[in-house]
């Protein structure tokens, strides 16, 4: 019994490390917390559908989606308003396009972007 609560503890305390090294990772890469959350999503779509994209390129990316959900989301009712989440897709629609994000035609990694940019903008308030 006491080998388990003492792997247990060990893993606990590793989890805690680990997510106070990802909490910070943001400030060694020069983004902050919000630009970190919209790198991991891009960088997680990658992964997910095979594609290999800059890091460079995908940091400055995902510096320009954050300012893009920013402006839309700057409307109380954004979120209901079927106008704005209109606008918001094209032209994150564009601003992808103008990066080479994704390099293969995929509408699967268009609808997560959307669905990720809408899901971080209705929970920022609640961290």
């Amino acid at each position: 019994m006491s080998n388990v609560l003492e792997d247990f503890s060990d893993e606990i305390i590793n989890m805690y490390n680990d997510l106070r090294t990802e909490m910070n990772s943001f400030e060694d890469m020069g983004i902050n917390f919000e630009e970190k959350a919209f790198y991991d999503i891009l960088l997680a779509l990658a992964a997910k559908y095979d594609f290999n994209y800059p890091d460079d390129k995908l940091l400055e990316l995902a510096k320009a989606v954050k300012e893009v959900v920013d402006d839309k989301a700057k409307y109380t009712d954004w979120s209901q308003r079927d106008d704005i989440k209109a606008e918001l897709k094209v032209d994150l629609i564009i601003l992808l396009a103008k990066h080479g994000y994704p390099p293969v035609d995929r509408d699967e990694v268009y609808k997560e972007i959307f669905e990720q940019a809408e899901n971080f903008k209705k929970n920022r308030g609640q961290v």
